[in-house]
C-alpha cells in the first residue's frame, strides 16, 4: 500500500503539473494571468458571481478583485451590471465574446478528454474516479483555507495590503 500511495503520489504532483501548464498556456493566448484565468473560469462555471463571491472563491482583497474585473472588463471578457432586485450589488458575468475566446481554446481539450476517457473507462469506473477526485477537491479545499488563515511574511504583508 506505502508504494502504491507513493506512486499516486507522484501521479498525481505529475496531473497538477500539466494542469497548471495548460492554464498558464491558456492565459497567456487570453492575454490574462492565471488568476485572472481562474476568475474566469469561475464565472463560465456559475453563470454570474458578485465581486464579494469572487474575492472570497479567489482569496483577493476586494481592492485586488475590482483592479481584475477592472482589467478583464477592458479586454472584453467580462462585464458588470446592476443586480437585478438590489440595485447596491453588481453582478459579473462572462461577455459572449469572452465565453467565445474561452471555448475556443478549451473545447479541443475537452472533446478529446470525453472521447479518450469514455473509450477507456467504463461507468463504474468512472464514478470510482469522481469519488477519487471528490474526496481529493475536498482535502485540497481544507488545507488551502488552513494556509489562507495563516499570516504572510512580512515582505508580503505590503503586497497583499495587509
Amino acid at each position: 500500500m506505502e508504494r502504491v500511495l507513493a506512486d499516486l503520489g507522484k501521479v498525481i504532483q505529475d496531473y497538477q503539473s500539466a494542469v497548471d501548464d495548460y492554464d498558464r498556456e491558456t492565459a497567456r493566448l487570453l492575454g490574462v494571468n492565471e488568476t485572472d484565468l481562474r476568475c474566469l473560469e469561475l464565472l463560465l462555471a456559475a453563470g454570474e458571481l458578485s465581486p464579494r463571491e469572487l474575492s472570497t472563491r479567489l482569496g483577493l482583497t476586494t481592492g485586488s478583485v475590482t483592479a481584475m474585473l477592472d482589467r478583464l472588463e477592458n479586454l472584453d471578457l467580462l462585464n458588470r451590471t446592476p443586480h437585478p432586485v438590489d440595485r447596491r450589488k453588481t453582478v459579473v458575468r462572462v461577455t459572449p465574446e469572452g465565453a467565445r475566446r474561452c471555448y475556443e481554446l478549451i473545447a479541443p481539450h475537452i472533446e478529446d478528454g470525453v472521447k479518450e476517457v469514455s473509450a477507456k473507462y467504463g461507468v463504474e469506473q468512472l464514478q470510482l474516479v469522481m469519488d477519487f477526485l471528490r474526496t481529493t477537491t475536498t482535502i485540497q479545499t481544507r488545507h488551502t483555507e488552513r494556509l489562507r488563515a495563516l499570516p504572510a511574511p512580512k515582505s508580503e504583508r505590503g503586497r497583499r495590503g495587509k
